[in-house]
């Protein structure tokens, strides 16, 4: 069984809030979990303390057991410090182009 860490979410239309949960990568965004990890209320301010509460004992559990994590889930444990350089930039657009070329380039001069 793969599981992942991911958002699953919760509330009333236009008022989004969304628990951390480790669930089956074939089950539903909001259906059937194996665990409470946290909550994410992206209501609140950045700088509030329960805008990103997290069990980090649980967390570190699971991915010692092989867990992936979401790309949104993987900022928000950089920002933790439960892990460190996971954050991943997906995207089409002008920005994502600009992100592939500052890193090429980075690449480039660590070679030479």
């Amino acid at each position: 069984m793969a599981v992942r860490i991911r958002l699953a979410r919760g509330g009333a239309k236009k008022r989004p809030y969304y628990r951390i949960v480790a669930a089956d990568s074939r089950s539903p965004r909001d259906g059937r979990f194996l665990e409470k990890l946290g909550t994410y209320n992206p209501l609140l301010p950045g700088d509030a303390e329960q805008r990103v509460t997290l069990n980090e004992p649980r967390i570190r559990h699971w991915l010692e057991q092989g867990a992936q994590v979401s790309d949104r889930v993987a900022r928000f444990l950089d920002r933790a410090g439960i892990t460190s350089n996971t954050v991943h930039h997906k995207g089409t657009g002008k920005r994502a182009a600009e992100i592939a070329a500052k890193k090429a380039a980075a690449e480039a001069e660590a070679n030479a």
